[in-house]
Formats: C-alpha cells, structure tokens, sequence
C-alpha cells in the first residue's frame, strides 16, 4: 500500500488539508475526511450522477476523479449551497416543485445544475432537460426535476439568488 499524500484544497470556501492514499476517490475523501455526507456514491462507475460535485467551476463525478487531483482545487458540493441556514433558490426550487422522493439522487442534480447555471445562466430550457439526462433517478419520473430546473433558472435570470455566493 502506497504512503498516504498531503493535500490541500478549498471546500465549499474552507480550506482543508488531508492526508490521503494517492488512489483514494474525491467522494471518499469528501465523505470520509471532510464528513461531507452529501456526496452520495452509487455506481461508483460514473453512470448515476450521484456523486456529482463542482470542482474550479466544472461538475465532475467525485467518484471518477482521484482526491489526489482536486490539490489547490476549489470544490463545492451540495453542503456549499446554503449560506447562514438559509436554502438557495436551486434547493427551494427543489421543495416547491416536489423533485425529490427518496433524495438519495438530489445532491448530485442540484451540483448538476448549479455548475450549469454558474456557467451559463442563460441556459435554455431544452439544454437543461437535455443536461439533466446524464443524472439518473429511479424515483421521481424526471418531470418535477425538469421543473425545478427550469423555475431555478428563471429565477436566476430574473435576478433571484439560486446558487451559493462564490467569494
């Protein structure tokens, strides 16, 4: 077994710094050494979205990418959405339009569409459907995702704050 490696990296603005085997995924250390729960690991293959997190500004699946590459990174993940208490507009969009059952699937949409909003805010509706298809869910049917979505991205264009400040 190889030594673990020092590494540093910012999370949802905090910097944190672990000590980690070089082949430890980006969902492990994010659940195990940064007790950020919310990334979820399901196929652990890269197919279901679940793990998907923000790193410099692009989603990644966290269990595709080694936690050795995310050094001197900025990551976000669903805990980074919310600031003081307070849910973002992307996660009210999510309760208002009932886009989740079980949840196990949410952290990774709302990562997914948060980085798509952060980098095109005037994402069309049909590229958002279109987006939202790489993210599996066995629960909801998909539709109240897409509303969420779609009310989010609305309400971002409209000036309402969806996505967690990045300062």
């Amino acid at each position: 077994m190889p030594d673990p490696i020092q590494i540093s990296f910012t999370v949802n603005g905090s910097k944190r710094s672990i000590s980690c085997p070089p082949r430890k995924t980006l969902a492990d250390a994010l659940r195990e050494d940064c007790g950020l729960t919310g990334t979820h690991v399901g196929c652990e293959h890269g197919v279901c979205g679940a793990c998907t997190v923000v790193v410099d500004g692009r989603t990644v699946r966290s269990c595709l990418m080694f936690a050795v590459q995310a050094e001197e990174a900025d990551v976000r993940t669903v805990e980074g959405l919310s600031q003081n208490g307070e849910l973002s507009g992307l996660q009210q969009a999510f309760i208002e339009n009932h886009a989740l059952q079980c949840g196990f699937c949410t952290p990774g949409f709302l990562m997914l569409i948060s980085g798509a909003l952060d980098r095109d805010p005037d994402i069309t509706d049909d590229a958002l459907v279109d987006l939202l298809s790489s993210n599996l869910c066995r629960c909801t049917g998909y539709r109240n995702i897409v509303r969420a979505a779609v009310q989010a991205a609305a309400e971002m264009r409209a000036g309402r704050q969806v996505t967690a400040d990045r300062t």
